[in-house]
């Protein structure tokens, strides 16, 4: 049996019957993919554990910037930060998907980000306010579509998020690497600090890596972990996932779980 199933009987108790989502009432059938991320949903929603580890990243974050604010800098200073699941939480869409035995897709992630409805992160804002107060320029740079501005700005501005308008929001364009915007922040500004969820929020050499060189190159990074990166946990989604894939996006869910079956080691 697969091992993403084993997690899905283990907190459904069966796979067996179609299972109703609590959101419409329509059945979805078992799907290890959509099973599996609920679980984690369920885990990144409820567990006291996930949130410690989010207040444990901005608890460093701040250190670093009073380690930094009083460093002189030819360049006003700047935070460069991702946003989902790096200061908006967005499991209640993760959770409607996989209720309904879906993963992500385009169409139904525009509808949740035109709602402007994701709450902030734990710890997230009060550790940008207190960066702002510093005289910190915060920006967020995303991998959401320009179709999604509207929609970002104002979840951004109803919790009061510092610079959050649409100089500092920059949305993916062409490619989703990085790079070029973080090039684009540092003509004017010192970047003292990057945030994300994701290696390639950090650096552009984790871009389209496989699975072990990203490992590697996390072992090469690790002094910056905590010191020029912040990391949030995100067991969701995310390159760490894809990378299995080889970014193959056009894999059925019986594809990827027999992706994921086979990159476990066991004993």
């Amino acid at each position: 049996m697969k091992k993403s199933a084993i997690i899905f009987l283990l907190f459904s108790g069966s796979c067996a019957a179609p299972r109703l989502s609590v959101t419409n009432n329509t059945s979805s059938s078992c799907d290890p993919i959509a099973d599996g991320k609920l679980f984690t949903t369920v885990w990144q929603q409820r567990s006291a554990e996930y949130r410690a580890l989010c207040y444990q990243a901005f608890n460093i974050a701040k250190l670093r910037i009073d380690e930094r604010s009083g460093e002189i800098s030819p360049k006003p200073k700047a935070i460069m930060t991702d946003i989902d699941e790096t200061i908006l939480n967005n499991s209640s869409y993760q959770a409607h998907q996989a209720l309904l035995g879906k993963d992500y897709d385009d169409v139904s992630w525009q509808t949740w980000t035109n709602m402007a409805n994701a709450d902030t992160m734990p710890g997230a804002l009060h550790f940008l306010q207190y960066a702002s107060s510093k005289g910190i320029e915060i920006f967020y740079v995303t991998n959401r579509n320009e179709a999604d501005r509207e929609g970002t700005l104002k979840n951004l501005k109803k919790f009061n998020f510092p610079n959050s308008d649409n100089d500092h929001l920059l949305l993916k364009q062409n490619i989703s690497s990085k790079e070029e915007r973080k090039k684009s922040i540092e003509e004017n500004h010192s970047i003292v600090l990057l945030m994300g969820d994701n290696m390639n929020d950090l650096s552009s050499f984790f871009v389209k890596k496989d699975a072990g060189e990203r490992i590697k190159l996390a072992d090469g990074f690790a002094s910056d972990f905590g010191n020029r990166f912040i990391v949030l946990p995100n067991p969701v989604y995310g390159d760490w996932e894809t990378a299995l894939y080889h970014y193959n996006y056009s894999l059925t869910p019986a594809q990827k779980d027999s992706v994921l079956e086979a990159s476990l080691y066991s004993y």
